[in-house]
């Protein structure tokens, strides 16, 4: 793929096309690669439009409604600065649903890599969400991403449907088998009967409460 220009002849980049002025691409859909994560795990995460309660010490995550952190796609620059006070950033969890056109899904794939190789050209420590819709995006989302490193998947409000379940069992099961991911971060709950492929397999599985678990055991720092 040829380097895309983010300014022709004056016409506003709507298309955020800086983010991706030196990135390289991966797959059929050319979604940016991330480079892997190798330091030291998060000691908690806090979702985005938390942080201001927060201490810095802690990873940024946007596991919550979509309208909370849409900001960081119409205009990353104004955030560059906080997101840099911040220990690291697991990639947007802009959200994927089975029964969306495949565009709008790999759209918002795209979006979060996009910002993911951005953020890491700025030398912020990133690691990669995988959100997954229907069956056609397995491999979409593995593409641009290394094998045998770690990963960030978010069940919070997955777990009690039990379609919603069996579908992200499924999903993950996949993604497991094409990245061999060492260690899996997961936002929410870790019902064993989910993760028992993974731990079967000795893959680390790396648990983080919700936000609002946190608040209820009055654990935010």
């Amino acid at each position: 793929m040829s380097k895309i220009q983010s300014n022709r002849g004056g016409c506003k980049d709507v298309f955020n096309a800086f983010l991706v002025e030196n990135a390289e691409y991966a797959g059929d859909y050319e979604i940016p690669v991330i480079s892997s994560y190798e330091g030291e795990l998060p000691i908690s995460m806090v979702p985005f439009s938390k942080r201001r309660q927060c201490s810095s010490n802690n990873w940024i995550c946007f596991y919550e409604d979509d309208v909370n952190f849409e900001g960081i796609w119409k205009s990353p620059k104004k955030h560059l600065e906080t997101l840099k006070s911040y220990d690291g950033i697991i990639l947007p969890d802009f959200s994927i649903y089975r029964d969306m056109p495949l565009a709008m899904q790999i759209w918002n794939i795209y979006r979060s890599r996009a910002i993911g190789t951005w953020l890491q050209e700025n030398e912020i420590s990133v690691i990669p969400n995988i959100r997954w819709g229907d069956e056609r995006t397995y491999d979409i989302v593995c593409d641009g991403l290394s094998k045998h490193s770690v990963i960030a998947v978010g069940s919070h409000g997955l777990m009690k449907d039990t379609a919603e379940r069996q579908s992200f069992i499924k999903g993950l099961d996949y993604i497991i088998n094409r990245l061999e991911p060492h260690t899996i971060l997961v936002y929410g709950a870790i019902p064993n009967e989910v993760f028992q492929y993974p731990r079967f397999l000795g893959i680390e599985i790396v648990p983080y409460p919700s936000y609002t678990s946190l608040i209820f055991q009055g654990g935010i720092a």
